[in-house]
């Protein structure tokens, strides 16, 4: 069954700040000692439904007969005076509950978030994952992602 990708309005605010709490927990929790873990409860209602007025940000869920199985969030980078005029699509948050990876809900999303960044302009894509998570490296790879940058930290 195709997963439903549905863009986020405020009644599902509560089901994007659930899937992010299960990604801080699952992927920020296990490889960053420092996340705050209680952020997206305690932040995360007003930082997403901010989003929602924000032409350059985009929110998805994906849910099906079990309800919501991952998120997505992007957003449209315009002003750096690095690289002047460029548009860069940063995919800034997803996941795939453990249960529904592996059956192209993942593939999905991105591909949401690419024709909705195209449309807008977006020449360039960037998303960071953490350098042990390496399910998520893969799959971005398989997405035509390539390493562009690594942070070294101690």
């Amino acid at each position: 069954m195709d997963p439903t990708i549905t863009a986020v309005s405020a009644d599902l605010i509560p089901a994007l700040v659930s899937s992010v709490e299960a990604l801080f927990r699952e992927d920020g929790g296990r490889h960053d000692t420092r996340m705050d873990l209680a952020w997206p409860q305690r932040e995360g209602p007003a930082y997403y439904t901010a989003l929602l007025a924000d032409e350059d940000a985009l929110c998805l869920v994906a849910h099906g007969e079990r309800g919501v199985s991952g998120h997505l969030v992007g957003r449209l980078r315009r002003q750096d005076p690095l690289h002047p005029g460029a548009v860069t699509a940063v995919l800034e948050s997803m996941r795939v509950a453990a249960a529904r990876r592996r059956t192209g809900v993942g593939t999905v999303l991105v591909e949401r978030f690419d024709e909705w960044a195209k449309n807008r302009g977006a020449d360039g894509f960037e998303v960071t994952a953490y350098a042990a998570n390496a399910g998520a490296r893969a799959f971005y790879l398989r997405h035509g992602f390539r390493e562009f940058e690594v942070t070294l930290r101690r």
